[in-house]
């Protein structure tokens, strides 16, 4: 019997091949040089150190995958995060393996050349056009150094182009094979990871969607569902036919499946795995660390060390007698505690107004004696807590009672000093001139549990409402002057709509008070029958707090040197200095190569105005192109035109300081159809074979002279070889640019 022998059939293609061991060369060759901090570096390398040390951060500028996959870096290469990342040229130690904390990135950055490749061959254009595409890419100067060290962007670039390409490979497939949707579901998930790196592949994201909107809509509008439907209408009326019943409910049934998978893979799976990134990034940073400030008492409290070491057993129920620290929700970005000091409030202000001279209530952002304060029951006075603790509870009536200076937390109808729409709060002081105390608060629990009315440390958030006047205490965030030694006001004014939790005080550290009698309690207090508080809150709770923070808490930005606007991007006329030899001339700067930068400014023109006229046509009826290849422009334009558009304009809008480095998502799309929308001239357009051959030799020469403008930039591309200063002022193309050199 004769058995067939076992073959295995394998296609390599070797453009493909070519590209990507062309891309490793210019990505990881000398990766390890310069052996100094660079540029941005400075910035990255703390969160990374941060997360070898497992200390908690929170950086406004993005979420935390692309955090975790530098951290992974300098983990394979045994960093154990004591590096000072104190400015740009400090020289890593002997034990940092600088190679691989630029690995991820670099890698990254290679793997987009024949990523752009592969897209070029499923938007449907030829593997010449594909290594066109492939080859801008690879020659960009500005890709390489944005790839080569330990930045963001390259991540965010791949799986950018890594979710186009599955996706469109999902929607290519002929068959009907559900392997096929494995595709889809990388699409999904290679969307999720540009938006888990950075803020902007939201952009490439929502562009993503409504391609995948449009290809739904087309095939719920199939007209082979259509063709069967009608078939089976025509017949109904001599006797309904199985055959194109079954064909049109499997149809319509296969229509539903798909839009089902692609909410499934396209929405869902994306959300889950945002939030999946937060669940890890909130797993390794279970430590202390410099941006606790920022969140609520009760996150810090949950992590080890800082807050939870200094509120390590103290009481759960705030009771009559406890003293306590109250700090305010709506302090930001830094904390701060109702505070009082023995000043009082001038007797007039700046303008003229009148003030009730008496003690001065503030809030202050930093850790003091004079932050602690009594709860008292206005109708006793004893300031100890009773045998056992009486706890106070939502709607109680309750009096404060600075702890330094004894004076009851008092506000009237006086006008705040820079709040003038506000009641003053004061530490009462009794004149005797007809002012009369007014010193009663209601505790009005925000966010009590239903089982429970119990004012509780750290959980609770409570708004104290003036009794006399239905004012709510609150801080204005207003500087007081000199007087009162630059703290914050704090007001009483009445509560509006919207307010919420922004005017709520948390209860951060507690004690309950003793008194001779009652010394044994301080036993108790310590003793491990003692309710703690609970500092494990829900994941939920933290990753909406830590997302609200990233969302609206801005670190202050000034002028940097080299920030720019975006028109300076499309005209290239600027440059980012990212590293200087400390005594020779070696650098390297984030510049473009200035004729590629203007193949895709042409490009861009050239879709736009050839678009335009091929609308016009078709409006008066006249159709250039066929189908097939009218549907293929569009997705290109849709594709590239459209992911410059999402990734450039909203940069228009933005009141921040901005870099070149933001320009490059945008640029890779143009890259993306410079060749496909020459074949596009070369096939549909041009049908003498003399221009066709002219077009080819003008691409060439295009290529090559793309090909000179990034070898002539090599050197400030990789920082060697060292040029003189004679021939870095050669290179200074344009005057704008900041080339930087020393005479000797």
């Amino acid at each position: 019997m004769l058995r067939l022998p076992l073959l295995v059939t394998a296609q390599l293609d070797l453009l493909l091949l070519l590209v990507t061991l062309l891309s490793l060369w210019t990505r990881l060759g000398g990766l390890g040089h310069p052996g100094s901090v660079v540029f941005d570096e400075v910035y990255y390398g703390p969160f990374v150190s941060l997360y070898m040390k497992g200390k908690f951060f929170v950086d406004d500028s993005g979420p935390p995958l692309g955090h975790m996959i530098l951290a992974l870096g300098a983990y394979l290469g045994g960093f154990d995060g004591n590096f000072v990342w104190s400015r740009i040229g400090a020289e890593f130690p002997c034990g940092v393996s600088v190679w691989t904390l630029r690995l991820l990135p670099a890698l990254g950055g290679a793997l987009c050349v024949p990523l752009v490749y592969l897209l070029t061959v499923e938007l449907g254009f030829s593997h010449l056009s594909a290594l066109g595409a492939a080859l801008l890419l690879l020659l960009e100067n500005s890709l390489i150094v944005q790839s080569r060290f330990m930045l963001l962007e390259a991540l965010l670039i791949f799986f950018m182009l890594l979710a186009f390409f599955s996706y469109l490979r999902f929607h290519n497939s002929p068959s009907r094979s559900w392997s096929r949707f494995c595709w889809l579901l990388l699409s999904g998930v290679s969307c999720s990871a540009a938006v888990g790196v950075k803020y902007m592949g939201l952009s490439s994201y929502l562009l993503l969607l409504g391609l995948a909107s449009v290809h739904s809509w087309r095939q719920m509008g199939n007209r082979a569902v259509g063709h069967v439907s009608g078939a089976q209408s025509a017949v109904s009326t001599e006797g309904s036919d199985p055959v194109l019943t079954a064909c049109s409910v499997s149809l319509q049934l296969s229509v539903f499946i798909h839009c089902v998978l692609k909410v499934l893979c396209l929405l869902v799976v994306p959300v889950l795995l945002y939030v999946f990134w937060f669940y890890v990034h909130l797993s390794i940073l279970q430590h202390s660390g410099p941006h606790d400030q920022l969140m609520s008492s009760a996150f810090q409290a949950s992590l080890q060390g800082g807050l939870s070491r200094i509120t390590k057993g103290q009481p759960l129920e705030v009771a009559y007698g406890s003293q306590v620290t109250l700090r305010s929700s709506a302090s930001q970005p830094l904390p701060c505690w109702l505070h009082s000091h023995k000043a009082n409030y001038p007797i007039r202000y700046e303008d003229g107004r009148g003030s009730s001279h008496q003690q001065q209530v503030t809030c202050y952002p930093f850790k003091d004696v004079n932050n602690w304060w009594i709860i008292k029951d206005p109708g006793r006075q004893e300031l100890v807590v009773d045998t056992p603790p009486r706890p106070v509870r939502h709607g109680d009536v309750i009096q404060l009672v600075h702890g330094m200076t004894s004076r009851l937390l008092n506000s009237h109808d006086v006008a705040a000093p820079m709040s003038p729409q506000a009641q003053e709060v004061s530490g009462y002081i009794d004149f005797n001139v007809s002012m009369a105390a007014q010193n009663l608060w209601r505790v009005d629990i925000y966010n009590r549990e239903a089982e429970s009315e119990v004012w509780k440390t750290i959980r609770s958030e409570v708004r104290l409402v003036h009794v006399n006047t239905s004012a709510v205490l609150k801080l204005s965030g207003v500087a007081l002057p000199d007087w009162a030694f630059h703290q914050l006001e704090v007001v009483a004014e009445k509560l509006q709509k919207g307010h919420g939790s922004s005017l709520a005080w948390t209860v951060e550290e507690h004690r309950y008070g003793t008194s001779q009698e009652q010394k044994e309690r301080e036993a108790e207090l310590h003793s491990p029958t003692h309710i703690n508080v609970d500092r494990k809150i829900s994941f939920w709770s933290k990753f909406i707090e830590l997302q609200w923070k990233m969302l609206t808490v801005k670190q202050e930005e000034s002028e940097h040197k080299y920030s720019s606007s975006p028109l300076e991007w499309v005209t290239m006329e600027t440059n980012i200095a990212y590293w200087l030899h400390a005594s020779t001339n070696a650098q390297i700067h984030l510049i473009g190569n200035p004729v590629s930068w203007g193949v895709a400014n042409l490009s861009l023109l050239a879709y736009q105005l050839l678009a335009m006229v091929y609308m016009l046509r078709r409006r008066r009826g006249f159709k250039d192109l066929p189908d097939e290849v009218w549907q293929r422009f569009v997705c290109l334009g849709f594709v590239c035109v459209g992911g410059w558009m999402m990734n450039f304009l909203p940069f228009l809008l933005m009141d921040r300081t901005l870099f070149l480095y933001h320009y490059l998502p945008a640029l890779c799309y143009l890259h993306l159809l410079s060749p496909a929308l020459l074949e596009h001239v070369h096939t549909h357009l041009l049908s003498s074979r003399t221009l066709r051959r002219g077009l080819g030799l003008c691409a060439s020469a295009v290529l090559v002279s793309i090909f000179l403008s990034y070898w002539y930039l090599c050197p400030l591309t990789y920082g060697c070889p060292e040029l003189s200063a004679n021939q870095l002022l050669a290179l200074k193309w344009r005057d704008s640019w900041d080339i930087l050199y020393r005479r000797r």
